[in-house]
């Protein structure tokens, strides 16, 4: 029994809660995944796994060991790290997964640098707002915005956005300018975001001094940020989004900003990734560029 890659295999299967997808991760058949298992459990004396046709679930044992084998893996990663003199540089792949405009008006454009500075290293960029599965789905790290839930992985806060009001030109020759958010309540249409996963739609916050106003009906709505500013540009309504998103097209003239005495709390960015991720290099330094490569927004 090969008893390093048999820890391995335990380590994947606890975080993916899959055989296959681990076997997937580590690029092995599922046969060899269950049989590493098993292999590793008889070596112990203990069941580490209970297996159904349909599902497994991970013994206490299972998870301590699971536990202790991840701390030891990475010790051994990072002294492989350290001894290898292969290469000055980070290699490798790495799979990201961001939000629709950051990826498309920030990230995508900034990536030559990178790659100027990393050129063995290669990225796939998954683009969408939608919530993935990072274990299950193969991901390295992905980049958030809002404030995060209790969750099981390491996040790193990357810089914080600030939100800002407007509507087309044309919307607001034909409806007016509203001057306070009490108006967009009558008269007024709003353009929102709703969420992909859930389908719940954000209201349009707004805050001034003690002063706080939501409104929560919306004559149209986007669950992705580009759809969302395509909306605002047709003349469909006032709504907010991320002003760094939106300065070309403020600056073009497309809308134009309203209500600007009234803010909307700022939202973080993260980049969140599996614990047992931290020691690999290349996601080491593309972590460190994007802190680097956007200090403020």
């Amino acid at each position: 029994m090969n008893q390093l890659l048999a820890m391995r295999t335990l380590v994947r299967v606890v975080e993916s809660g899959s055989f296959s997808k681990a076997a997937d991760h580590l690029g092995l058949p599922r046969s060899t995944v269950s049989k590493l298992i098993s292999d590793l459990e008889l070596y112990l004396g203990i069941k580490l796994v209970h297996r159904t046709t349909r599902s497994l679930a991970v013994t206490q044992e299972g998870y301590e060991y699971a536990t202790r084998a991840r701390e030891v893996l990475g010790g051994l990663d990072a002294l492989d790290s350290s001894i290898r003199k292969t290469s000055d540089r980070p290699g490798g792949h790495l799979r990201v997964d961001a939000p629709t405009s950051f990826a498309n008006r920030l990230l995508i454009p900034a990536l030559p640098d990178f790659n100027r500075l990393y050129p063995d290293i290669s990225i796939a960029l998954g683009v969408s707002d939608r919530t993935i599965d990072i274990i299950g789905e193969g991901v390295d790290c992905v980049i958030r915005a809002g404030v995060l839930a209790d969750i099981p992985f390491i996040a790193r806060k990357i810089f914080t956005l600030d939100y800002v009001t407007c509507a087309s030109p044309s919307y607001l020759e034909q409806n007016g300018v509203p001057e306070s958010p009490a108006m967009l309540e009558s008269g007024h249409r709003g353009v929102g975001y709703f969420s992909a996963a859930t389908g719940k739609v954000e209201p349009l916050i707004f805050h001034r001094d003690i002063e706080r106003y939501e409104i929560t009906k919306h004559h149209y709505s986007a669950n992705e940020g580009n759809g969302h500013i395509e909306l605002l540009k047709a003349g469909f309504g006032v709504g907010q989004n991320l002003k760094r998103f939106m300065e070309a097209t403020l600056q073009a003239g497309e809308l134009v900003t309203v209500l600007d005495d009234w803010t909307r709390p700022s939202v973080p960015f993260h980049i969140i990734y599996p614990p047992s991720h931290h020691k690999k290099a290349r996601l080491g330094v593309f972590i460190e560029w994007l802190v680097e490569r956007f200090p403020t927004l």
